[in-house]
């Protein structure tokens, strides 16, 4: 299940950020902050989320927090937007949880921002992230070197998403 972010999901999403092997796959340092002060910001977030993206949590189906899916860098003008996914919790890794929660993501921010195209990195070394994107309709597009890291770039287009599998989704 997609939904918005909740106060309760602050302790995951801390605990998520710092972890070392997490943070590897997002290309980013663990996340060095006290809990308190990081409750401070994400209460912020919550009141007055940045205009420019939209981040969901995601549950699975006993209603446990187990990840989070984004949009960020929303580009209205140009209809376009960046997406992002992470399965937080590696108990519920290797079980589709990225596909299927892609597959539900994307008709949802095509809709609800109108956007013409959505795109991605994805750590060059991520197969398993590759694998997950192409299977809901990403194609890669390229290399991206950024700060020292290589991402395939990857991206899919509206018109690229099969009337008949965004219905099906869209029906669940």
């Amino acid at each position: 299940t997609l939904r918005e972010k909740r106060l309760e999901d602050a302790e995951d999403d801390f605990a998520w950020r710092g972890d070392p092997e997490l943070a590897r796959y997002d290309a980013v340092p663990p996340l060095r902050m006290a809990f308190p002060d990081y409750l401070r910001l994400y209460r912020s977030d919550l009141r007055m989320p940045p205009s420019r993206q939209l981040v969901l949590g995601v549950d699975n189906q006993a209603g446990e927090h187990v990840g989070n899916c984004m949009c960020y860098d929303i580009d209205i003008p140009a209809r376009e937007a960046e997406m992002g996914i992470m399965i937080g919790r590696k108990d519920h890794w290797n079980q589709g949880y990225g596909t299927e929660v892609i597959q539900a993501f994307l008709p949802y921010v095509f809709r609800r921002f109108n956007l013409r195209r959505v795109y991605l990195h994805t750590l060059d070394w991520n197969h398993r992230a590759q694998k997950a994107f192409q299977k809901a309709g990403f194609r890669p597009m390229g290399t991206v070197v950024r700060n020292g890291y290589s991402f395939i770039q990857m991206e899919i287009l509206r018109h690229e998403r099969s009337e008949e599998h965004t219905s099906e989704l869209q029906s669940r």
